[in-house]
Order: C-alpha cells, then sequence, then structure tokens
C-alpha cells in the first residue's frame, strides 16, 4: 500500500509541474500565431487522446516522468505553404525567446500562488527553541544555551524552524562568522552571539545545518510507542504492530522514543531482545535491524516510526498574513529558494557540495509520498520546492533544456542571424552527454539511498 501511495505522489507531483511548465510554452504559442501540433503530459505510448477546434492534439501518455509541446516547425518537417506564417521558425526571434522562456517563467509563478495561498490560509510552524546543545559543538563555544529561541540569523527573521535551517544552509561550504540574535523562549531581553563556521562540514543528505552546528530542536517526549510499520521490514518480520509500547531492549528498561532509535542504530545486524507492552498483554520479540551504509560507517534500522504526540501550544506559532501582504512574502519566499538552489549548483560546480546530493525520480517520489501522508501544507510546500527546480533547471544554458534554446536565440539577436545548424547539433550533442551524464549520476544516488 505505501508503494502504491508513493507511485500516486510521484504521478501526481509531476502530472501537475509538466502540465503547468507545458501550458506555459503552449498558451505563449498560440498567443503568438504559432499553431501546436501536439500537447503531451507524459512519454511513450498515449493513453487518453483528443483534439480541440484548432486541431491541437492532447496526449496523456504512459511514462509520467516529462512533458512536451510540438509545434510547427520547417526544420522538423514539411510545412503546408498556408501555414508557413505559423511556423514556429519563422516567428520573430523576441517571440521565439518569449515562448521558450515561457514554461520556466510559469514554474516560477506557479511556486510564488502555492506560497501565496499558504500565507493567506495561514501554516502551522514549531518555534525554533534549542533543546539541546552538544558538547564541543560550534553552537556551544557561541555561548548558545537550551532554551533559547533563535530570532534571526544574519539579520534574517527566523520564525521557524524551517527558516532557521535556510537561513544556515546559505553558509554550507563557507568559513563565515554568522550573528544570531536569540532570547529566552518567550521572554526576556535579546541577546547577540556569533556562530564561527571555521570548519564547518557536514554531509546535507545525512544531518541539517542546525544539527552539523551541534543545536538539537525542542522536541516534546515521545514514549517507544510503535506508530507505524513498513511492510516487509526487521519490525514487520519480528511482528511489532501499531500501538505497540516498547518497555525494554535486551532487559534495559526504554524512557523514550529517541533511546530506542539509538540503541537500533548502533546495532546492525545484531539480534535484540523487545520487552513488548501490547493491551494488556506482555510480550518478547527479537528483532534484528537490517544494515544501512551511511557516512562514518553502517547503522540499524528496522523500518518502524513513531506515534506522533502532541505538542505544547506555547511551541507552535501560526503564521498567517492578508491577502496583498502575502503577495511579497510569496515573491520573497521564491526568491530565497532560486538564491539557495543558485547557490547549491554553484557550489557543486566548486566541489563544496558533492553531486551526492543530486536526486533522481525514486527520491522524489519517496519525498512526494511522505509530503503528501504529512498533510496538505507539507506536500504544497514540497511542490512549490519542485516547481522552483524545475524552473531553474529548464533555464540552464544546455543544450536540450530550454536554457539553451534561449542562448541559441540571446546569440542570435545580438548577432542578426540563427546560429548554424552545425554549431547547434554539436552543442546538442554536448547536452545530451551532460544531461544523462547527470541522469545516471542522479538514478545512481537514487539507488544507494535506498
Amino acid at each position: 500500500m505505501e508503494i502504491i501511495n508513493t507511485v500516486l505522489a510521484l504521478i501526481v507531483t509531476l502530472g501537475i509541474l509538466v502540465t503547468i511548465h507545458e501550458y506555459g510554452h503552449f498558451w505563449v504559442a498560440r498567443r503568438c500565431g504559432v499553431k501546436v501540433l501536439r500537447f503531451s503530459v507524459g512519454f511513450g505510448k498515449p493513453l487518453v487522446r483528443w483534439r480541440d477546434r484548432l486541431d491541437t492534439e492532447y496526449v496523456i501518455a504512459m511514462i509520467p516522468l516529462g512533458g512536451y509541446v510540438s509545434m510547427l516547425d520547417e526544420r522538423e518537417g514539411s510545412v503546408e505553404p498556408g501555414l508557413i506564417n505559423q511556423a514556429f521558425n519563422r516567428k520573430p526571434v523576441l517571440q521565439r525567446i518569449a515562448i521558450v522562456a515561457a514554461g520556466p517563467v510559469v514554474n516560477l509563478l506557479f511556486a510564488v500562488l502555492v506560497y501565496w495561498v499558504m500565507l493567506v490560509s495561514g501554516v502551522e510552524k514549531a518555534v525554533p527553541v534549542i533543546g539541546s546543545i552538544s558538547a564541543g559543538s560550534i553552537a556551544e563555544q557561541s555561548g548558545l544555551q537550551p532554551g533559547y529561541e533563535i530570532l534571526s540569523v544574519a539579520g534574517r527573521e527566523t520564525p521557524s524552524w524551517e527558516d532557521v535551517n535556510l537561513a544556515m544552509a546559505t553558509y554550507i561550504g563557507e568559513s563565515a562568522v554568522v550573528p544570531v540574535t536569540v532570547r529566552p523562549a518567550f521572554s526576556g531581553q535579546q541577546s547577540d552571539y556569533q556562530l564561527n563556521l571555521s570548519g564547518w562540514h557536514f554531509d546535507p543528505e545525512a544531518e541539517s545545518p542546525m544539527t552539523a552546528l551541534g543545536i538539537q530542536p525542542f522536541r516534546p517526549v515521545y514514549p517507544a510507542v510503535i506508530g507505524q510499520v513498513v511492510d516487509g521490514g526487521a519490525a514487520a518480520q519480528a511482528g511489532l504492530l501499531v500501538g505497540d509500547r516498547v518497555i525494554a531492549i535486551d532487559q534495559q528498561p526504554v524512557a523514550e522514543w529517541g533511546q530506542l532509535v539509538e540503541t537500533i542504530r548502533q546495532s546492525p545486524g545484531r539480534p535484540l531482545q523487545l520487552e513488548v507492552q501490547r493491551n494488556s498483554q506482555q510480550l518478547f520479540l527479537t528483532v534484528i535491524p537490517a544494515e544501512k551504509a551511511e557516512e562514518g560507517g553502517v547503522i540499524g534500522y528496522v523500518g518502524a516510526g513513531v506515534e506522533p504526540v502532541e505538542w505544547p501550544p506555547e511551541m507552535l506559532r501560526h503564521v498567517r498574513y492578508g491577502v496583498f501582504e502575502s503577495i511579497g512574502g510569496a515573491f520573497a519566499k521564491t526568491w530565497q529558494m532560486i538564491s539557495l538552489i543558485l547557490d547549491s549548483i554553484w557550489k557543486m560546480f566548486e566541489g563544496v557540495l558533492s553531486v551526492k546530493n543530486l536526486s533522481g525520480p525514486i527520491t522524489i517520489a519517496k519525498v512526494a509520498g511522505a509530503s503528501a501522508a504529512s498533510g496538505i501544507e507539507a506536500f504544497a510546500g514540497f511542490l512549490a520546492y519542485l516547481s522552483i527546480s524545475l524552473g531553474i533547471l529548464n533555464l540552464l544554458p544546455i543544450p536540450m533544456l530550454d536554457g539553451g534554446h534561449l542562448l541559441y536565440y540571446a546569440v542570435e539577436l545580438l548577432r542578426g542571424r540563427p546560429v548554424s545548424e552545425k554549431v547547434q547539433m554539436v552543442g546538442l550533442r554536448i547536452g545530451m552527454a551532460v544531461l544523462f551524464s547527470l541522469m545516471g549520476v542522479a538514478i545512481f544516488n537514487d539507488l544507494m539511498r535506498l
């Protein structure tokens, strides 16, 4: 059932993003008088097809990993004399630029719309109160204390942990001194501290910026009660059920969920005897944690999740803005994510970030499924982020992508004549090599994460 939900979430996510991207190309092409032959969501064998009054064919195809808009073009086949003026290649270069740029631009505008809806309807976020500080960490050296609420990072207000992490993510790979403003939770005078990031290196795949700094966010105490069990996982094989409470491991009492997780992580492949309370019964089950490779070694995992608990009301913040005020906030949020993505791409080229951070369809499917299961707010946020990523990726000046075509048209605009077919074919081969290499790395990373 979980696999089905994940696949459905992937189809819905990519279906939405591909449709709005291709609709951007389609809408502007129609406005520029270009005849659109086909609007396809997906590749491969058509599942559903129909035509409109302008004889454009609409297709929903079998493989939901992309889409395309096919336009009348003399470079791709013969064109009837009466339709020459509707061919894409006969349009002025500025119109061709507008048509090609429309797809990525609509992706970015869609993200603005999603963020605007979220801000108007209101979102609930965890107040960024420090729960604990790791000994010897950057946070401890700066003087930060448990119980402090983080108000701003480098002058940027941080009403939630998401904002704190995004603010710190921009400093990955840099040896900066970052000012942080805090106060004792919900009261007291504000104080300023300095986070010295010299030697601050971490793997974004394995931990968050806060964890790497030695900061653990406040979390309510989670009893060691099973809230979900993955089909076929070690927990399921051992007979654990949703609602079971683990009260001891190898005769050692278990007080809360974190203690259970830590013991399992440290015991890959080693049988553990669990004492479990199930309703009025007391059971003894043996679980053998599966092995998973991570930076620094191998950890154990069993495929089980914790039962949610209620957060203290004072630790949650409901953020909501007015209709017009949210417009500026939505654009600001979108720009923040654009800057973060561009910064991450540049740091990959510099070698500061590893290409292990590239993700492919498997990871997208897993995150889409998890965010959908977490509620409409989480799914909408993921959808907006992925839409921005898709827009930015397509604007990169790589042949085969929209950005590559825009590069050719920009050269044509400056030179007064098109780039030669020979140069475009060479660029196409280079673009294919780059894209297929990136796709190969991304899919390899996906498989390694499994």
